[in-house]
C-alpha cells in the first residue's frame, strides 16, 4: 500500500510539449486573478496534553474563487487556524478571511474575505468534468521560494478511489497526476480547457513524481452538502466485502455461472445497510451498475472504481439500491443512505480541544485517533492490547449500538495518591460505584455528584476494582493541577 502524505504542497510537473493554453494568453489572465495565495497562523490541540497547545505555526497554501466571494482551498490548509489572511496577484495588502466551511473527511474548506477590496478586479473558476487518463493539465499556485504565482504542467495518469491522509480513514475518488513534488502549496487548482478539473492535496511518500487532486466530482458533493449552510458529511455504506475469484467458493454458495458480483462478509452497526443487507449476500448490481467479481463498476470508459463510489455520491435519505443473489435467487434491496457518526473517533481531530476527566491525577478521555497517536508516542503502551482492540472493533463489535465511546485510562501524573494504580494503565473503564461509564459526560456527572467516602472504579475485563478515597483524591487534584501547570 502506498503512504500518502497531505500537507502544504504544490505540484511541480515536468515540462511537456504541450502549450500552456490553447486559448489565448487572455485566458491565463483570467485564472491568475482567480488564484489567491492563503496564509495561516495555527495552533493545534495536544490529545496526550489535552490542557496545553502546540506552538503557533506559520504556514501557507493556495486557493481559487468559485464565485459569491467564496474561496475554495483544502481543509488541511486552515485546519487548527487562529489567523488567515490572503492575498492575490499583484495585489500588495494581505486580507483577513472569515472560515465558512469545514470538510475534513475530504480535505476541503470554504472561505470569505472579510474586505471588499480584496475582490476588485478579481475573476471566478467554473467547475470541468473528471479528465480523461493521458490527457493534460496545467496547476495554478504559490510554492515555496517565491511569492509569485507558478503554473506547472502534468498529465492524468490513474483515477481510482483512495485514502485522504487528513482525517486517515476516508476514502474518495482521486485523480493520480505523474509530477515531481516539491514542500509548497496545496490547494491550487488544476486547470483543463480553461476549467477546474481538480485541487492539488496529496502525495506519494514512496515512489518519484507521483501527486494526487480532489476531482470536481468531490468538490460538487461538498458544495451541494454546504447549500443549506452547513456541512454534514458523507454517508456510509457500512458493509465489509470479499471478491469471487474463486470459482470453488462461488459454486459453493450457489452462484449461477457467469453472474459477477462480491460476497457481503460483515455489517457493520448503525450503517446504511444495517438490516437490509445480510452476511452471505452477493452483491451483483448497484443502482443499475454491474459489480465485477474485483468489486469495481464502470466509471467512465477509461476507469473502473470501487462499487462503493456510487454510494460516495448519495446525501442522507437518498436511496441506495442493489441486486442481490439471496437464498437461490436474486432479488432487489433498497434502503436509504445514512451517515455514521461512529466512525468519527477514528478519524483525525482539529480545530477542537480534547476534553478530558482526571481523578487523583488519572488522566480519562474518550478513544480517538489522535488519542492513539499520541498514546503510542509516548513510550508507556504496557498492557495496552485491550486499548489497541477496543479502537479496531469497537464499531464492528456493536458496542456502538448502547454506548457512544469507550473510556480509556491513559496517564498519570505522579502523586502518592495513585502510586498504586500502574496496573489500571491503558484499560478501559466500565463503571464508577457501579453506574456505567458509556462516555466521557458519564464520568464527570459520577465523580461531581458522588458523595460516597470511596471511588470504585472498575476496567473492562478486570475484576479487581481501582479503589480511590474520594475526599484524597480531591485535595491531591489541586496539587496536581498546581504541580504539573494545570491551572
Amino acid at each position: 500500500m502506498q503512504i500518502l502524505k497531505s500537507g502544504l504542497i504544490v505540484l511541480v510537473f515536468f515540462s511537456l510539449h504541450f502549450p500552456l493554453f490553447s486559448e489565448e494568453r487572455s485566458d491565463f489572465d483570467h485564472v491568475r486573478k482567480a488564484v489567491v495565495q492563503i496564509k495561516v497562523y495555527s495552533q493545534a490541540f495536544s490529545a496526550f496534553t489535552p490542557w496545553a497547545t502546540d506552538g503557533v505555526r506559520a504556514s501557507s497554501g493556495t486557493g481559487f474563487l468559485i464565485g459569491n466571494k467564496r474561496i475554495l482551498t483544502n481543509a488541511h490548509v486552515i485546519s487548527n487556524a487562529k489567523y488567515v489572511q490572503v492575498q492575490r496577484y499583484n495585489q500588495t495588502e494581505w486580507y483577513r478571511v472569515k472560515i465558512l466551511h469545514v470538510a475534513h473527511d475530504c480535505d476541503l474548506a470554504v472561505l470569505e474575505a472579510e474586505d471588499p477590496e480584496f475582490y476588485k478586479d478579481s475573476t471566478d473558476l467554473s467547475l470541468g468534468e473528471i479528465p480523461e487518463l493521458n490527457s493534460s493539465l496545467i496547476v495554478v499556485g504559490y510554492p515555496i521560494g517565491g511569492n509569485k504565482v507558478s503554473v506547472t504542467r502534468g498529465i492524468v495518469s490513474r483515477k481510482e478511489q483512495s485514502k485522504y491522509e487528513h482525517s486517515s480513514v476516508d476514502s474518495h475518488l482521486v485523480l493520480q497526476v505523474d509530477a515531481a513534488i516539491n514542500p509548497g502549496n496545496s490547494g491550487g487548482p488544476a486547470i483543463q480547457n480553461n476549467k477546474v478539473v481538480g485541487v492539488a492535496f496529496q502525495v506519494a511518500t514512496k515512489g518519484e513524481n507521483i501527486g494526487y487532486l480532489i476531482p470536481t466530482k468531490v468538490i460538487h458533493h461538498f458544495l451541494k452538502d454546504i447549500e443549506d449552510g452547513k456541512y454534514d458529511g458523507y454517508v456510509e455504506l457500512g458493509i465489509g466485502t470479499f471478491n469471487s475469484f474463486n470459482v470453488a467458493l462461488r459454486k459453493a454458495k450457489g452462484i449461477p455461472e457467469g453472474l459477477e458480483g462480491v460476497f457481503v462478509t460483515r455489517i457493520l452497526p448503525n450503517g446504511s445497510a444495517d438490516g437490509y443487507l445480510k452476511e452471505g449476500d452477493y452483491l451483483t448490481e448497484i443502482d443499475g451498475l454491474a459489480i465485477g467479481r474485483n468489486g469495481t463498476i464502470t466509471l467512465d470508459k477509461d476507469a473502473r472504481v470501487d462499487f462503493t463510489e456510487t454510494v460516495d455520491d448519495k446525501y442522507s435519505g437518498e436511496p441506495i439500491r442493489f441486486k442481490v443473489f439471496r437464498n437461490g435467487k436474486l432479488i432487489d434491496v433498497e434502503f436509504k443512505a445514512k451517515r455514521m457518526p461512529d466512525f468519527d473517533f477514528m478519524r483525525n481531530r482539529y480545530d477542537t480541544p480534547f476534553d478530558y476527566s482526571m481523578i487523583g491525577g488519572l488522566l480519562f478521555q474518550e478513544m480517538s485517533r489522535d488519542l492513539l497517536g499520541a498514546w503510542s508516542r509516548s513510550g508507556n503502551t504496557s498492557g495496552g492490547s485491550q486499548f489497541l482492540y477496543r479502537y479496531d472493533y469497537f464499531i464492528e463489535d456493536g458496542i456502538g449500538r448502547t454506548k457512544k465511546a469507550d473510556v480509556v485510562l491513559y496517564r498519570k501524573l505522579a502523586h502518592p495518591v495513585n502510586s498504586s494504580s500502574d496496573y489500571f494503565l491503558n484499560l478501559v473503564l466500565e463503571s464508577v460505584n457501579g453506574e456505567a461509564i458509556n462516555s466521557l459526560s458519564d464520568l464527570k456527572r459520577i465523580i461531581e455528584g458522588s458523595k460516597s467516602k470511596f471511588l470504585k472504579l472498575k476496567f473492562l475485563n478486570i475484576d479487581l476494582p481501582l479503589i480511590l478515597d474520594r475526599e484524597e483524591t480531591q485535595k491531591a487534584d489541586s496539587q496536581i493541577r498546581s504541580t504539573y501547570g494545570l491551572e
